[in-house]
């Protein structure tokens, strides 16, 4: 009996604390199904229809590229069956039969080459050396090095690097600014105030780690003097440290992309496309007709750009013109880049929109590509979706399984049609795949964030870090200097530790463990399993190039 009464009073006891689990579980019970699931099942259909849009655009894009394919082998057919039958006629045809590419120097134009660049120790002779030794009469071409650097033992080898090619009769000046107002767009600005580049028809520009062949002008040059109308004929990039490394491999499949599609694809239905900053050749009326350079954002050339399509001129990508580069082979230096190319472009936007919709000069048709296609879906929509549904939903809706519906062909279809279209610019790298799915998503976390500051103008939206640049590929490394070669070494030595990824990829595992412990029939763990894998490698710092230690 007295047992008895012990349980009962026990019962008795624990009733309250059984009654508050209770009440917290149907609390959360009414929570779950009134807030998390409406929540997460708007968010789904909104990243469906985010990728839905970036999926009709790129297959927007590749049909435009098919179709320009198809159209140039027509025409090699049309020209190779004309000249069967007349040779002259092909001379007529035939795209190289202008002046400056036949050698009829006292036609060409005056040509101002800017080389901006800032503590470039590792590539400062390989930029001016490639810009010195252009084919072109030595009294039309003018070379102005833009040296921003605060090393005074970079500047006095920059400058007596440029004192050693003007002694060779280069017509060569070296400037050098007490402050960096206004970083790469105020020098540049500075620069084009110089008397001696007044009377220069067409400016190139060449980032301190480009180096363009002899024949550059010479292939760049003749489409500006076919057409006024044209203020800027942009090459694409050829790296070449690509095979350093799998991050430069994964910058290399981006960037083929872009430059074979996106760039192809706006030059030949809009005539506009974003400048890429260098490796091109500007018009100086358009220049000075669209404002000058202005450094309101970090993305100076796409600024640019945008005022002087406003304003009515056309840009044409040469795509068979290539420019030898070296990408960022460290992820601290492809991270800082990243952010500038990701926040520029969104705070640019917010303040470039009231003058694209006031302009006058251009159609709605070209209105539309600029505000839809090229800056949100590519430059907003394309960085959010894939952070938000990879990276946030998906695991989300692990934890929830089957009370919210997530369509498989947005989960599945559509981003593998999209890598798909990626690879095929790059062929080469087609086994690499996995790694630049897994390393994209990780890397829009950065992008995203990066997008947020650019569009709300936050703290960092014009943060300018330059990209490290450490004297090209394998091949070129051999014929770097001594102590180059040390700092190189030492920079690629350290690992930084990166919270933000290591917190990513601690809760894409525990989603992957969930979901693999209590459902698993989609089969989603093995997804996050290997996208919390990929989180942890770039956190710990085991992504980008590396040095061996040197033998004692």
């Amino acid at each position: 009996m007295r047992s008895l009464a012990l349980g009962a009073a026990a019962a008795a006891g624990s009733s309250p604390a059984a009654e508050a689990a209770s009440v917290m579980r149907a609390a959360w019970q009414a929570v779950r199904w009134h807030v998390v699931v409406p929540g997460l099942q708007l968010a789904v259909y909104v990243c469906a229809t985010m990728s839905l849009m970036l999926f009709l655009e790129r297959l927007y894009m590749a049909a435009v590229v098919a179709g320009l394919w198809l159209q140039r082998r027509r025409k090699r057919v049309r020209r190779r069956r004309l000249a069967r039958d007349d040779a002259r006629k092909r001379m007529r045809l035939d795209d190289d039969d202008d002046d400056l590419e036949s050698g009829e120097d006292h036609r060409c134009p005056m040509v101002l080459v800017q080389i901006p660049m800032f503590n470039e120790r590792q590539v400062y002779r390989l930029s001016i050396g490639a810009a010195c030794g252009l084919s072109w009469p030595s009294d039309r071409l003018v070379i102005q090095v833009l040296d921003d650097s605060t090393d005074p033992a970079i500047r006095e080898l920059v400058e007596v690097e440029c004192a050693r090619w003007a002694g060779k009769g280069v017509r060569i000046r070296y400037e050098n600014r007490s402050n960096r107002n206004g970083y790469k767009a105020g020098a540049m600005r500075e620069g084009l105030r110089k008397p001696y580049a007044r009377g220069c028809e067409f400016v190139a520009i060449f980032d301190a780690d480009f180096q363009p062949d002899a024949d550059f002008l010479r292939r760049a040059v003749p489409p500006l003097r076919r057409d006024p109308g044209v203020a800027l004929v942009q090459a694409r990039w050829r790296f070449v440290n690509a095979g350093d490394c799998i991050l430069t491999r994964i910058q290399e499949m981006s960037l083929n992309y872009h430059f074979a599609v996106e760039q192809e694809v706006g030059s030949a239905c809009h005539a506009f496309f974003g400048f890429n900053g260098t490796a091109g050749v500007w018009r100086a009326a358009a220049l000075a007709d669209a404002g000058g350079w202005k450094e309101r954002t970090t993305v100076e050339d796409m600024d640019l750009a945008v005022r002087a399509s406003l304003r009515g001129w056309r840009f044409v990508y040469a795509g068979d013109l290539a420019v030898r580069n070296e990408l960022p082979s460290t992820f601290r230096a492809y991270r800082y880049q990243q952010h500038r190319w990701s926040c520029g472009p969104a705070n640019l936007l917010r303040k470039v929109l009231p003058e694209i919709l006031r302009s006058d000069r251009v159609s709605p048709w070209k209105k539309l590509h600029l505000l839809y296609a090229f800056f949100f879906v590519r430059k907003v929509v394309a960085h959010l979706v894939t952070f938000l549904f990879y990276c946030l939903v998906i695991p989300a809706c692990v934890l929830v399984q089957g009370d919210v519906h997530l369509p498989k062909y947005v989960a599945v279809y559509v981003p593998a049609v999209i890598t798909l279209l990626n690879a095929v610019c790059t062929p080469r790298s087609g086994h690499l795949l996995v790694f630049w799915i897994l390393f994209e998503n990780v890397m829009s976390l950065h992008r995203s964030k990066a997008v947020a500051i650019g569009l709300l103008e936050a703290s960092r939206a014009n943060e300018w870090v330059v990209t490290d640049k450490l004297g090209g590929g394998k091949a070129a490394a051999a014929t770097t200097a001594a102590v180059a070669r040390k700092e190189k070494k030492q920079l690629l030595r350290r690992r930084e530790v990166h919270v933000l990824e290591l917190v990513m990829g601690a809760c894409l595992l525990y989603c992957a463990v969930y979901d693999m412990v209590f459902f698993g029939q989609d089969h989603f763990y093995l997804y996050l399993i290997l996208q919390s894998a990929a989180a942890f490698i770039v956190g710990f710092g085991y992504v980008g190039a590396s040095v061996p230690a040197a033998p004692s």
